[in-house]
This record gives structure tokens, sequence and C-alpha cells, in this order.
């Protein structure tokens, strides 16, 4: 692996492990931006509206679910343009139908898609291992030079990564790709919003 790939890499997994950390505090309003010049160049194809909301969602969902199963369980909540992923681990169908129940009265969610497992809960040894995927994804399609890695968001749980994000066909199938190849990588799901190349062009920032 090349030193620039290393560089990033543990960029991405600083940022990642500062994330988990503070999970229980309020995220920032500015995501998925880059520092340009000593200007932000906001990269997110979300709608300022969307990612505030993506916010909401997920901290009212979380707490939703804290005060109902409690440390029954392991789920994660990640939003993304109002379309909920649920990952992590449950006791029962029972409790995985009561999760995304709880999720889908929750304001301005669209779409739910349920992959908790009915099983015991991970381990911190295997938490921390997804962590590590999710740098490598992350810093891959960085090191791809035809990839806006901005574009996606990239969770990992128990060894499946899913990608998240509004992307063309082309990026879907380039970021499949590279995903694949990554060690340690046991399935990829795509839960993405196909936008045309068109629409892609309009998205991009003016030059």
């Amino acid at each position: 692996m090349r030193q620039s790939t290393l560089t990033r890499l543990a960029a991405t997994l600083l940022t990642a492990l500062s994330l988990g950390a503070g999970l229980s505090a309020c995220a920032p309003l500015l995501v998925g931006g880059a520092m340009a010049g000593g200007a932000m160049v906001v990269t997110d194809r979300r709608t300022s509206g969307a990612q505030l909301e993506d916010q909401g969602i997920e901290l009212r969902a979380n707490n939703r679910l804290r005060e109902k199963f409690g440390e029954r369980g392991h789920i994660e909540v990640t939003s993304y343009n109002r379309q909920v992923l649920l990952t992590g681990e449950v006791g029962s169908e029972q409790d995985k139908a009561l999760a995304q129940q709880i999720v889908a009265g929750v304001d301005n969610v669209t779409g739910i898609v349920n992959e908790l497992g009915v099983m015991g809960v991970t381990t911190l040894s295997q938490r921390s291992n997804d962590v590590f995927i999710t740098g490598r994804v992350k810093a891959s399609m960085v090191d791809a030079r035809d990839m806006f890695s901005n574009a996606f968001k990239v969770v990992t749980t128990r060894g499946t990564v899913y990608l998240m994000g509004r992307v063309t066909q082309r990026e879907a199938e380039r970021a499949t790709s590279i995903t694949r190849n990554i060690s340690g990588v046991q399935r990829v799901v795509l839960t993405l919003e196909i936008i045309s190349e068109d629409e892609l062009a309009r998205l991009q920032p003016k030059q």
C-alpha cells in the first residue's frame, strides 16, 4: 500500500473513530465538505435541508430506540436523503420488526432498509474490524481518481458493506467493484439513489 494511501486511511479511521465516540453528542451542521484554497467546497449531493433532516432523523430515531430497547441489542441508524438504513443486532424477529416500526414513526423518514441481524451482539473487536474496513473502502475510493468519494456514505456491519448516496449507474458500478476487492469484505449491499449523468452535471459546483 502506498504511503499516500496509508495517510488517507489513517485520517479516515480517525474520523470514523471520532464519530463513533461522539454518537451521543450533536452532529455537526456542516457535512460532506472539503477544504480547497481555504474555502468550504460542498460535495454532498443532498440539499442542505436534507442533510439537516438526516441528522434529525438519526438523533430522534436513536433516542426512541434507546428508550425502548435500552441495552437489549445493538442498533445503528444511518439516514441518507431521508432513507434510513438499520444495522446491528437484536434478539428476535419481533424486536427487528419493532425497531422498524419505531423508526417509521420518525418525522421525514421516507423509506427504511432493515438489515438488523437476529443474533447476539457483536464484540468490540468485530466492530473495530468493521470500522477498519470502512476506512479502507473510503481510502480506496479517494485513490480512484475517477470517483467522488464524498458522494458515498459507507456503513460496515459484520463484514457487510452498505453503500448509500446519490450517484450515477457508472459510479455505483465503480464503487461496487472497488469495495468487493477490499480484504475482509464479505458482501456489498447497495442502498443507492441512482441519478442521471445530466443530473450529476447540474449538481457539480460551477467553475
